[in-house]
């Protein structure tokens, strides 16, 4: 039997609550008609999606992919259904947009889907560089926007910006270490634990910064620019990180498991937003852009 529109739907409010209670409370429905849908898919799909604890369901490699499918469906769908409503307008132009690294493939991939879906005929191109770098294009009029963490933003009289996504530091784990199991993680326990250091836009000042404060220097083990690098280091035990939620997930490329923990104390967090030039006239193109940007976005993984 294939699956449904319906079953999707429940899947991906589970997915993106982690328990079947809390998902049938979002859907105000049974727990029982959720559960009956997931295990349904399960059987459709020949996989399992979640894993079964005492504290809700964790989802599983397989899951996880099969979420970014379930997700573009159900983006499509809604789509579908707007285009024989009159709501898809047939809007013409160009979009000239910047990116930094660190969220170019955690939040512009997913704007740019639901922007393209929504405006056909708009002509986009995109430029990945520096935030200092596209404050500067920004300023000279050569973008439109840039998707970008705000939290830095260097000329705030020059640049107006609204925050689309606010995320907090956690700590990356292997599964099975010590500390993954531990009641409350505390800065001080992280100290003595081998770092694996992101060097992308501000992430690597930050990091130093907050654990510099604690009187001792960070046993940095491996600095890269990558974040699959990352993943994939802490996942084979080579050692810990601290990062922004928006880039955690749940897997390695190697297909290893990654624990993510929260970690007590004032943590920073990251704030990620658009921005463009204050007092410019934005085309009909980039006002889009900036609502849609602003718009829901799909569950982080966990």
């Amino acid at each position: 039997m294939a699956f449904t529109i319906r079953q999707l739907q429940y899947f991906v409010a589970v997915a993106e609550l982690g328990s079947v209670s809390g998902a049938a409370q979002r859907l105000s429905i049974s727990q029982s008609s959720v559960t009956e849908a997931i295990k349904a898919l399960e059987g459709d799909l020949g996989v399992a999606l979640f894993e079964r604890h005492a504290r809700g369901l964790a989802i599983t490699h397989k899951g996880h992919q099969f979420l970014r499918h379930a997700t573009t469906i159900l983006a499509d769908v809604s789509d579908a259904r707007r285009a024989f409503t009159g709501e898809t307008r047939a809007q013409i132009g160009a979009l000239h947009l910047g990116v930094t690294s660190l969220v170019a493939g955690y939040v512009l991939s997913d704007i740019l889907a639901r922007y393209r879906r929504a405006f056909p005929n708009v002509t986009v191109s995109a430029i990945e560089d520096t935030g200092e770098y596209l404050e500067h294009l920004m300023i000279g009029g050569e973008l439109d926007a840039a998707v970008m963490v705000i939290s830095s933003l260097r000329d705030r009289a020059a640049l107006q910006a609204e925050i689309i996504e606010v995320s907090p530091y956690r700590l990356w784990l292997p599964l099975g270490h010590p500390l993954a199991t531990a009641e409350s993680v505390s800065l001080e326990d992280i100290v003595t634990e081998p770092l694996i250091m992101l060097t992308l836009d501000e992430i690597e000042e930050a990091t130093s910064r907050l654990l510099g404060a604690l009187g001792s220097r960070p046993r940095v083990a491996f600095r890269t620019r990558s974040v699959e690098a990352v993943r994939s280091l802490v996942a084979t035990g080579a050692g810990v990180a601290l990062l922004p939620d928006l880039v955690y997930r749940p897997w390695s490329l190697e297909g290893d498991r990654i624990e993510s923990r929260d970690v007590s104390g004032s943590l920073p967090v990251v704030q990620v937003g658009i921005a463009w030039r204050k007092g410019s006239v934005l085309s009909a193109p980039a006002r889009e852009f900036i609502a849609v940007a602003q718009g829901p976005r799909p569950p982080r993984q966990r």
